[in-house]
């Protein structure tokens, strides 16, 4: 019997999927098992999301006995969100960080530089997209907090050098790392029907290093012994080569559109500064973004945009598009 899993139901799947902290999971669990429709074919997962909601709340309690967090780094999301980038020891995460944003992470030559996470913004038109470096992943060590990280983000960037013969090898490494582990790496990010407890990032792979000599070489030894299933975005850090059609594809994969506000007592909109909102929310996820009582005071909106005609009075439940300009009434 199919699931037919509603609308809020996937909402609130993909929040805890994101989730950073037990008590994130513990809220998104819970409006999971309360949206959930409840009939055969829901019968095990219903049963999996009380069995997590238990195993939350006892690490809940754990944690309040202990007085500390028994989960590790949580950096707080900004922009219109985030992509994680990880690799092994000397594959350019940190040049790649500084490249793209005004992070100023140590760069050298050789391996494991980068021993805590360092976010930066990278900028694209007028919007922002959050950025993390992470510690190198070898075959013995991967800092417990990563897989965190990659679970909660977006999109991860996975690096390949290509300046050494051992990069595919370590490369490999990373994704048995995965692989073995509850967060995975994947074409789409999602949660595992068969165990909700597994969940899936949306990867691209970014060999670096493309400038140096034998680098393409390595590239199609690559391919042979690593084949992926992933979108791949060959590039050179250091020289910029390839580095703004992987802008456009990091933004790109954050899937959101821009909402610009309008006040109704001003003639002009605020261009400046745009909501950011995933694609298919509505004018009320807006209205909740620019103050909570927005949600239930909202009377109406008027929208100019690519879907209607200037001024169109909507409802909360309009579906938003790109460069709507929405003009809240409460």
């Amino acid at each position: 019997m199919p699931a037919n899993l509603t609308a809020q139901y996937l909402k609130a799947e993909e929040e805890y999927r994101r989730a950073t902290s037990v008590e994130d999971e513990l809220e998104w669990l819970q409006v999971m098992l309360a949206e959930i429709p409840k009939h055969k074919g829901t019968d095990k997962l219903q049963a999996d999301i009380k069995a997590k909601i238990s195993k939350a709340k006892k690490e809940l309690l754990a944690e309040k006995r202990a007085g500390k967090k028994t989960r590790g780094v949580r950096i707080p999301r900004q922009g219109a969100g985030t992509a994680v980038i990880i690799g092994g020891p000397n594959a350019g995460k940190s040049m790649l960080l500084k490249r793209f944003t005004r992070a100023n992470p140590e760069v050298a030559p050789y391996p494991f530089t980068t021993h805590v996470p360092m976010p930066g913004m990278m900028s694209w038109q007028d919007v922002f997209v959050q950025l993390v470096d992470t510690p190198p992943i070898t075959e013995d060590y991967m800092e417990s907090y990563v897989q965190g990280l990659v679970r909660g983000a977006e999109l991860v960037l996975l690096m390949v050098d290509l300046g050494s013969d051992s990069g595919v090898e370590q490369c490999q490494e990373v994704l048995d790392r995965f692989s073995s582990g509850k967060t995975r790496l994947g074409k789409t990010s999602f949660l595992d029907e068969e165990d909700i407890g597994v969940s899936y990032t949306r990867t691209f792979v970014v060999p670096n290093k493309i400038d140096l000599p034998e680098a393409a070489e390595r590239l199609d030894l690559f391919h042979d012994l690593c084949p992926l299933d992933f979108p791949e975005h060959v590039v050179s850090a250091e020289h910029g080569t390839g580095l703004e059609p992987l802008r456009d594809a990091i933004y790109g994969a954050m899937d959101v559109v821009r909402v610009y506000s309008k006040l109704p007592s001003a003639k002009e909109p605020d261009l400046q500064r745009p909501f950011t909102l995933r694609r298919g929310c509505t004018v009320l996820d807006m209205a909740g973004q620019v103050h909570k009582d927005f949600i239930d005071d909202l009377k109406f909106a008027r929208v100019w945009g690519s879907a209607v005609h200037d001024g169109t009075v909507v409802k909360g439940d309009y579906v938003v598009r790109d460069k709507d300009i929405v003009e809240l009434h409460v």
